[in-house]
């Protein structure tokens, strides 16, 4: 049950870093194994969107399309993600981007396990340093787009 949390402090508002996270769209432009997202349904509220969308992701031989609900709370800077289908037992992240007086502190945790044995222990044993990447994919995103 790979498990990350870090805070991160970026020179960027807590506006624009939520905005680049909630753009999943985008995500292929970016985010390493990540080959396609289709949204497949959006729902606004007052206080937030909800989104469902697939995101397929690619790492070597292996190719997997999973479903989450996505939660955008932009009032609270707050992206929250709910697993519905694909690969995993169980997927859990979260996002909250908290004002800094130079910018603002990125809270972030994702939690999950897979289904398979073997992509488990393929994902095991790169799970750090895939998550390290991911994170700086995300940074490198904030300067392209802000800095």
């Amino acid at each position: 049950m790979p498990t990350h949390s870090e805070n991160r402090k970026m020179p960027y508002s807590p506006e624009q870093m939520y905005d680049l996270v909630a753009d999943i769209a985008k995500y292929p432009e970016f985010l390493p194994w990540t080959a396609g997202v289709r949204i497949k349904q959006k729902t606004e509220s007052a206080d937030k969107t909800v989104v469902d969308a697939d995101l397929i992701i690619a790492f070597k031989v292996f190719r997997e399309r999973f479903t989450s609900r996505v939660t955008l709370r932009p009032d609270d800077h707050k992206i929250e993600v709910e697993y519905l289908d694909g690969p995993f037992k169980y997927l859990v992240n979260h996002w909250h981007f908290l004002p800094d007086p130079d910018g603002c502190v990125v809270d972030f945790h994702v939690d999950f396990e897979f289904k398979s044995r073997i992509l488990q222990g393929i994902i095991g044993v790169v799970f750090n340093q895939a998550m390290q990447r991911i994170v700086r994919a995300f940074e490198d995103r904030a300067k392209q787009l802000y800095g």
